[in-house]
């Protein structure tokens, strides 16, 4: 199986189950896979999506944010699948992303504000400063970040990250 699989979810999280299954998201998310194949990097794949996405969501819990579950699962499997569009286009992932999003989170039955929002916590993954608000788009940022675990990484040593960028204590 290739790194495009997804979780079979209950009735709470059928529309994030929903954009797994959707054909723009999958081909998105195989585009990226096959481009990044012999990266030695970070990876941006279903599992860091979907790590994002429980680091995001336990954040939430223990803060006691009202951010819905399925606005965070739908956050963070869109949030770098435009990845393939910044490598083949150059464009931004981020811009990318929010674009394949707005397809597929209507087709998936997400409502106007619930795609706006969305849209918008992509937008900001990449900004620092999204990072110190409380709602969907800091704990995409945070989570984002987090997951990334340098301390682990047999690729630290060469990574082009600066050393304040670097993830050398374990979060979560």
């Amino acid at each position: 199986m290739t790194s495009t699989g997804c979780w079979s979810g209950g009735k709470t999280m059928e529309r994030a189950d929903r954009i797994c299954r959707h054909p723009l998201w999958r081909d998105s998310m195989e585009q990226i896979w096959d481009l990044e194949r012999d990266r030695v990097f970070c990876r941006h794949d279903t599992a860091h999506c979907l790590d994002v996405a429980r680091l995001a969501y336990i954040e939430a819990l223990e803060q006691g944010l009202t951010v819905p579950k399925e606005l965070i699962y739908a956050a963070a499997l869109l949030h770098d699948v435009g990845r393939h569009l910044q490598y083949r286009e150059g464009v931004p992932h981020d811009q990318g992303s929010a674009g394949i999003a707005e397809t597929v989170l209507a087709d998936c039955g997400f409502t106007p504000e619930e795609r706006a929002e969305v849209r918008a916590a992509i937008l900001g993954h990449r900004d620092r400063e999204t990072g110190e608000r409380r709602d969907l788009a800091g704990l995409l940022y945070r989570a984002d970040k987090a997951s990334r675990n340098c301390l682990f990484c047999e690729a630290e040593a060469a990574c082009n990250w600066s050393p304040e960028k670097k993830n050398m204590i374990l979060k979560g």
